[in-house]
């Protein structure tokens, strides 16, 4: 018989979803719900205007100066990775971030954390705070995913001596360890992951996530793996393996490009026909089937079927705003996962 949408909702077993976000899924969750304040989500192309960087380009040799951040950047750091300028730009850019605030209202964010389950995880290239601040508001209304921040994050601090990460500036309450602001990677070739404690865990887990045989499912969501992340994808890749080895997984690419042109930046990690393409959130596999994106999965590969076409998703409404709405909606599905964990 036919999956019914009550099937897909009380349906809980295994598997693992793993979630690679970008500046893409920010501008999204931006253009949907603007920033409390009403400050802008950069690119790498008016990134200079919007944190107001012009002056400092100016200042520079015109042999070093780009009208796109990465390009900029890269040329002050290898030009002199000490100079002023670059002290001034990290000042700038850590100001500009720290401050940023989701809106009260339901975000793609919110949205996102309450889609996946412990198990999963989302590995984030930002250093806004929207994420960790989607995190923290919906951790006491659901069971959510893992979270690691691969190049640091304006939210997150890290204390050494634990070797542990809480929020950026706070003092643990029993060991009065202090959380130091995580150091944020910037766009240059050689980030040298393994420099930083806290960024070489971070890796260390995406990595271990991606190696496992229950990760089932890949998403990328905004991150378009610029020129300067050559190193992040080849860690990325050797941990996922080749299409050869990973011919049951599913890859799901999220992004407003072109489908051909993202694909191919994705090429070596998708085994033939093995992907889905959407161009916003709510065509994606969460927006089908929040908490659900691997059983939806699994059902689908493993049991295909004549009825498995007719089967009901248990799409999620774009409409919600209000963040008591959100958790009331997917209720039936926390219950669900609660009571098979407690069988």
């Amino acid at each position: 018989m036919p999956l019914t949408k009550e099937d897909r909702i009380n349906t809980v077993y295994g598997g693992r979803h793993v979630v690679i976000i970008g500046a893409g899924a920010s501008i999204a969750s931006s253009i949907r719900n603007p920033e409390m304040m009403g400050k802008k989500l950069p690119s790498m192309d008016n990134f200079i205007d919007v944190i107001e960087l012009n002056d400092v380009v100016e200042s520079v040799p015109a042999k070093l100066q780009s009208k796109n951040f990465e390009t900029f950047y890269s040329n002050l750091y290898n030009h002199d990775k000490d100079s002023i300028e670059i002290k001034e730009i990290e000042k700038r850019v850590y100001e500009y971030f720290k401050d940023m605030k989701l809106p009260n209202e339901a975000t793609i964010y919110d949205y996102l954390v309450l889609a996946l389950k412990p198990g999963d995880l989302i590995a984030s290239f930002n250093w806004d705070p929207f994420l960790y601040q989607a995190y923290t508001r919906n951790r006491s209304v659901a069971d959510l995913p893992d979270l690691a921040f691969l190049h640091g994050n304006v939210a997150i601090g890290y204390n050494k001596e634990e070797d542990r990460a809480g929020f950026a500036g706070m003092t643990h309450k029993l060991t009065k360890h202090y959380f130091a602001p995580t150091k944020l990677l910037y766009p240059i070739t050689k980030k040298n992951y393994n420099n930083d404690d806290f960024i070489k865990g971070e890796w260390k887990k995406v990595q271990a996530y991606l190696k496992c045989k229950d990760t089932w499912l890949v998403t990328i969501f905004g991150y378009g793996a610029p020129k300067s992340d050559v190193e992040a994808k080849k860690l990325l890749n050797k941990a996922w393996g080749t299409p050869q080895k990973r011919n049951m997984e599913q890859f799901e690419i999220i992004d407003i490009r072109n489908e051909d042109e993202v694909r191919k930046v994705w090429k070596s990690f998708i085994h033939t026909h093995h992907y889905d393409f959407a161009t916003n959130y709510f065509d994606s596999s969460f927006a089908h089937n929040p908490r659900r994106t691997r059983e939806n999965y699994h059902q689908h590969i493993y049991f295909l079927s004549e009825d498995e076409a007719f089967s009901e998703s248990n799409p999620i409404p774009e409409n919600i705003i209000t963040m008591k709405d959100l958790w009331e909606w997917h209720r039936p599905l926390i219950e669900a996962e609660r009571k098979f964990n407690n069988q």
